[in-house]
């Protein structure tokens, strides 16, 4: 079956479950003229956000013109007609000429990825439930793989080890990380100090807008640690979860992640090389679930160990961050080792979900396996299966998508100029999460 073919069924199967009303035959999936890409470009940030005005969250970041934001409050398209605009943008797009332009024909795939991304969301937002490998592929382009649960028993026991005593080890390990604690009244000063070194860290290989900057506030209420809103002219507000104490770890991690070479930096790149320089409308507006976050996040992540790579952050929690957060120092290199045994965990987090999601687990037991697998206290677990129960399948952007950028820029060279050039494209040019697969 052509590519049209399989839209034109996928999307009668789509848009005939959202309304009672057979769809009309022929004529929203035809194609009335061949628009230029710029037009394309044009009326997918018009759909995505209409769409965003059916979902609140759907569209995480905007700052194109101001008056297709307010014709889309004013008057938004019913689903039915959303529905038929995506399938109608694709269409479109698939029967644009071959460019002899390399960053054109990207274009034109990324702008393919998000629309199809929209079409399994817009199915969604119509209560129609995927098996979680099926959504995360409809939603960000990947298929994850699904380890059993019992390959991580390894890494377990090397927890065991550096943690020993009697009692649950999620508990031992909750216990041990409590002590690692930043004091409320020293949380600015020592998240102010980490955001300020992953910048001139960034900096120092990547060219950042003069004028551009950041807002940092303290938030509670949130079923995630950290959030970057990205305004636009190269401002963020960057808010940090309260809820729950936060480690010392966590200010490197959500400095890099958050700022700098992360979300912050990524938006930047895209409105400064692809928004104004080239005009591409498209890039002005970040959809949440599409291919765009498994790129966004999966660097984010990668960025941590860019940014420190080696015993470079133990040295800068040691000699700056735990004096400012009144911490003795002499305990980093222990407390950095188990974080380092903690991470080869991450990927347990997206199997417990998919099982959770898909419901051959029930919420206790999803929490109980959180608890192991995770090695945190009930309420950090109920945190975080709140977030599974808010954004779904969107956790396999942050492990999965680590490790595909990281494979991907690894494979660009050995030297960290190579890298961090690597790094600088992924950031700045039309790259979907299939560009990261050898």
């Amino acid at each position: 079956m052509t590519r049209i073919g399989w839209i034109g069924a996928l999307a009668a199967t789509l848009l005939s479950a959202c309304s009672n009303v057979p769809p009309p035959s022929g004529t929203a999936l035809t194609i009335a003229s061949v628009s230029n890409i710029d037009a394309i470009s044009r009326d997918y940030v018009k759909l995505t956000l209409e769409l965003g005005e059916q979902e609140a969250g759907y569209v995480d970041a905007y700052y194109g013109p101001a008056e297709w934001a307010t014709a889309a409050k004013a008057k938004p398209r019913d689903m039915r007609e959303l529905g038929n605009g995506i399938v109608d943008l694709m269409l479109r797009l698939d029967a644009l000429p071959v460019s002899d332009d390399v960053l054109v024909e990207a274009r034109k795939r990324f702008l393919s990825a998000q629309l199809e991304a929209a079409l399994t969301r817009h199915a969604m937002m119509q209560e129609e439930i995927f098996p979680f490998a099926k959504e995360a592929k409809g939603l960000f382009g990947v298929t994850p793989e699904f380890r059993p649960l019992s390959s991580y028993d390894a890494a377990l026991t090397k927890i065991e080890a550096l943690v020993p005593g009697t009692g649950a080890l999620h508990e031992r390990v909750e216990a041990y990380q409590a002590r690692f604690t930043i004091p409320t009244g020293r949380l600015k000063p020592v998240f102010d100090a980490a955001i300020a070194e992953c910048k001139k860290r960034t900096a120092t290989h990547i060219n950042l807008p003069a004028d551009e900057d950041f807002k940092m506030e303290f938030v509670t209420g949130k079923s995630w640690s950290g959030y970057n809103y990205y305004q636009g002219n190269f401002q963020s507000l960057i808010q940090i979860n309260t809820d729950l104490p936060i480690r010392i770890s966590r200010a490197v991690d959500l400095g890099c992640h958050e700022g700098y070479p992360g979300h912050h930096v990524y938006n930047m790149l895209l409105e400064q090389r692809l928004t104004r320089e080239r005009g591409w409308q498209e890039f002005s507006i970040y959809p949440l679930y599409s291919p765009q976050s498994l790129i966004a996040e999966g660097s984010a992540n990668y960025g941590i160990d860019l940014a420190f790579p080696g015993e470079e952050r133990l040295a800068f929690e040691r000699d700056v961050l735990y004096p400012l957060a009144g911490l003795d120092p002499s305990t980093a290199a222990d407390y950095f080792k188990l974080q380092q045994a903690l991470s080869e965990l991450k990927g347990a987090r997206f199997v417990i979900a998919q099982a959770y999601l898909d419901k051959t687990i029930t919420r206790d037991d999803a929490l109980a396996l959180i608890q192991k697998y995770q090695l945190v206290s009930r309420e950090r677990a109920e945190q975080s299966l709140s977030f599974n129960d808010q954004y779904r399948s969107y956790v396999i952007n942050y492990g999965l998508g680590q490790d595909m950028v990281k494979a991907w820029v690894e494979r660009q060279g050995d030297a960290p100029v190579w890298r961090w050039k690597a790094m600088e494209k992924l950031l700045s040019e039309p790259m979907l999460p299939d560009d990261l697969v050898e």
